[in-house]
């Protein structure tokens, strides 16, 4: 059995397989879809992030494919309805990074809260801000979550600790999944209405994309903060600026963006005197997660293939 593993993966975990499999490990293919449809049909199985982007015309060619390895949880890379369609077994590493994603969640509410971007710039270049910049507390304050999956929940557990108020927006779950977590859910224009902070926790897809954008910003009557950790394309980039502009939220943390790498364009219209933190989609990768993450498609890998 052959595997193809085209973004990082923890070393040991890559020994492992390859003591049961002949393992292929090349990180230019995440970026080379043309060179990747030369050599997938040698694979039984592959393996990949977020960069890979495993469509049907990569898919086509994968005729002995039959196991897909996600090192993290989103799947809008790999065409999930043709490997459904044609037996190719998708597994996503669920819940393996879910604790570094509540982590930055909580890290960043704090830090925006706190305004510590725009006070590391004025005390960096000599200033002293003491009293001219404003730090608030995140106990008492509200988050408004968009989207109550595993992750989500793990925020509200951390969020707790610092007696914030929790309420979160997803049509899929039952209310009574809230009450386990003390969690109220609402309709999201009322999450709009009433978070100091919003943190989005969705998929990408046809109804998610640019869901927040300059209208629905001017909706938000508390001037929160954003936080997006899931998918860059949720978020209008340029919408966000605006409203940060406008004085219709207060800060942002992006770690996803809608160009990856992001794109100079949009970095050199945000301004150095902005409350924002901006991260390169690490939000999931810590040394603890990534192993976690690597061990798991590692045994699943080998248990589809009952090695």
């Amino acid at each position: 059995m052959k595997i193809l593993i085209t973004e990082f993966m923890e070393v040991r975990f890559v020994e492992v397989l390859k003591i049961n499999f002949d393992v292929t490990v090349d990180h230019d293919l995440s970026a080379n879809s043309n060179e990747l449809k030369k050599i997938i049909s040698k694979f039984d199985a592959l393996i990949v992030r977020n960069k890979t982007q495993v469509k049907k015309e990569v898919l086509e060619k994968a005729t002995n494919l039959k196991f897909i390895g996600r090192l993290g949880v989103g799947l809008d890379n790999i065409d999930t309805d043709y490997c459904k369609s044609n037996n190719i077994f998708v597994q996503p590493a669920t819940g393996m990074n879910a604790d570094s994603v509540a982590e930055y969640v909580i890290n960043t509410s704090l830090s925006l809260l706190k305004n510590l971007p725009l006070m590391h710039q004025e005390t960096s270049i000599g200033n002293w801000p003491r009293t001219s910049i404003a730090s608030k507390e995140l106990q008492g304050k509200t988050i408004g979550l968009l989207g109550f999956g595993l992750i989500a929940k793990k925020v509200s557990i951390l969020a707790k600790v610092f007696n914030a108020k929790i309420i979160a927006y997803d049509p899929f779950i039952d209310s009574s999944v809230g009450n386990k977590f003390d969690v109220k859910l609402l309709d999201i224009k009322e999450i709009f209405q009433l978070a100091d902070i919003i943190s989005i926790h969705l998929p990408l897809n046809v109804n998610t994309k640019n869901l927040l954008n300059y209208e629905v910003f001017k909706k938000m009557l508390k001037q929160p903060i954003i936080i997006n950790s899931s998918r860059g394309s949720i978020i209008n980039e340029e919408d966000l600026l605006r409203a940060y502009d406008e004085k219709l939220i207060t800060g942002f943390a992006l770690d996803v963006y809608d160009n990856e790498p992001v794109q100079k364009n949009f970095l050199n219209s945000i301004k150095s005197n902005t409350n924002c933190i901006l991260t390169p989609h690490i939000a999931g990768v810590t040394e603890e997660s990534n192993t976690r993450v690597s061990e798991f498609i590692a045994n699943s890998v080998k248990e589809f293939f009952k090695l």
